[in-house]
């Protein structure tokens, strides 16, 4: 039997982190780590955090342990997974100087 697609299978798999980069050896680390994370199919949401689209929890769980594999020896690293549906309720916004005919920051749609 097929499964249907379903906002509530279909995952997101997000990574954070803030990795130190002072020394030459550090920032090798930094790119390593981003370099992994892209070569994985992670797309760049802000400057440390990417994020992957799985069809599914258990896809999910096999990117989640790559990127486990992939840590570097120092820094922080956080990963989330949610859903499709808890990810289509996340409200995006791009800040900007509110002007007269400007009423505030306004609302992103990602991709």
């Amino acid at each position: 039997m097929t499964e249907r697609f379903s906002e509530y299978r279909i995952m997101w798999v997000m990574v954070f982190f803030d990795l130190p980069t002072e020394t030459k050896r550090e920032r090798k680390a930094h790119a390593k780590f981003r370099k992994d994370l892209m070569g994985d199919g992670f797309t760049m949401f802000q400057f440390s955090i990417y994020l992957r689209h799985c069809p599914s929890r258990e896809n999910a769980d096999v990117h989640i342990k790559r990127v486990k594999n992939s840590l570097p020896e120092l820094g922080h690293v956080g990963i989330l997974c949610i859903t499709d549906k808890q990810f289509g309720n996340m409200e995006l916004f791009q800040g900007k100087k509110q002007t007269e005919k400007d009423p505030g920051p306004q609302q992103l749609e990602l991709f």
